[in-house]
Parts: structure tokens; sequence; C-alpha cells
């Protein structure tokens, strides 16, 4: 499997393994194990681990825990521009990047999801490059999100850490960017967002 198809491959399944277990999402386990045995073993295997607890866990237990780590937890946000840009006004600038993006695609994000949602970027990531540029450039955030993860004892580190594999190495300024904004914690600075709705390759058109 040549690296733009297998990294694609890693792309949709990590972003179904970081989705809420929902009846069709699990029923897509069986499809995503398979497709692990063509990844390379780096990445395959901390997929891998995620796709075993869903397997092994009860649908109610896994939707719980769901909700508990990504919704009760804010230093377990899988929006990525939250890391950087907090509630402020910065963070609806960053989005319109995000959003532009999947319009030159031509993708649109569903579900009412905002365009930086973790699972919707690995998406386009499988579509289109930009995806992947998306997800260099926020590095620090995924950084902060495997290490809040892991205090938690989240399966689901795995799945964020299966993402890094596939991007370059921090780079210095990106090491110390983690390491003051998990000191400080993300901006704050309360205002509205407007929606900006995982991909639609219909442009909307359902």
């Amino acid at each position: 499997m040549s690296q733009p198809t297998w990294r694609a491959v890693a792309a949709r399944a990590a972003s179904l393994l970081l989705r809420y277990p929902e009846e069709e999402v699990l029923a897509a386990l069986p499809t995503v194990r398979a497709a692990l045995a063509g990844l390379p073993a780096e990445v395959a295997r901390p997929l891998r681990e995620v796709v075993a607890h869903r397997e092994a866990a009860a649908p109610v237990d896994l939707r719980t825990a769901y909700v508990e780590v990504f919704d009760f937890r804010r230093r377990c946000c899988l929006h990525l521009t939250y890391y950087t840009c907090g509630d402020t006004r910065r963070r609806g600038e960053a989005l319109v990047d995000f959003a532009a993006a999947y319009k030159a695609a031509g993708l649109t994000v569903v579900d009412g999801e905002l365009p930086d949602f973790l699972p919707a970027v690995l998406d386009l990531a499988a579509a289109d490059d930009d995806g992947w540029r998306l997800l260099r450039e926020n590095r620090v955030g995924l950084d902060l999100l495997v290490e809040a993860l892991a205090r938690e004892k989240s399966v689901y580190r795995q799945a964020v850490a299966a993402v890094r594999e596939m991007l370059p190495p921090a780079q210095p300024g990106d090491i110390a960017a983690a390491a003051r904004l998990a000191r400080t914690g993300p901006p704050v600075e309360q205002v509205g967002l407007e929606p900006f709705g995982l991909v639609d390759t219909t442009g909307g058109r359902r």
C-alpha cells in the first residue's frame, strides 16, 4: 500500500475511532480492524487498542465514558483551535481557515460540528492534503490532547497518538508552546461562536 493510500486509510480509521460510539460507528469496527492490517505497525498498534476496547465494552458504557471524557473535561476537547485560541475572538478567525479548506476540497462538515472537530479534520485529511496541513499546524493541540487523555487514563489517547505518528516531529517552538499552554490553559474570553455547519461530499445538497 503506497504512503498516500495508507495514510488516508489510517486517517479514516482514526476518525471513526474518535467519534461518538453510536450504533452506525460501532458497526464499522470489523471493517476498521481489517483495514489496520495494511498500516505501519507504529500507526496500526495504537488504533488496534481502541478497536479492541470498543469491541469488548457494552455500547452504553462506551457512550457514557465518551461523554464523560470529551464533553465534561475541557482539556480533552476534540476541537483543535480550542487549545491555541480558547473561547476568544481569535478562534472565530481560525475556524475560517478550517472552513475554507473544506470548501476548497468540495466537502462540507455535517452534523452541526465546527470545522476544527478532529474526526472531521481527519476525514478531510483522508481526501485532501489541506487536512494534513491543518493537523500539522495544530500539532500543539494534539500534543496537549494526548497528555490530557493520558491523565484520564482514556484509551482514546491511543487514537490521537496514532495521528501524531503520521505527522512530522514536533519542533522546539511547538514543544515550548505546548508546555506553556499546559501550564496556563487555553486563552479565555467568552464570546459567541456562529456554527459553521462529519464531512459531506455532496456540497450540502442532501
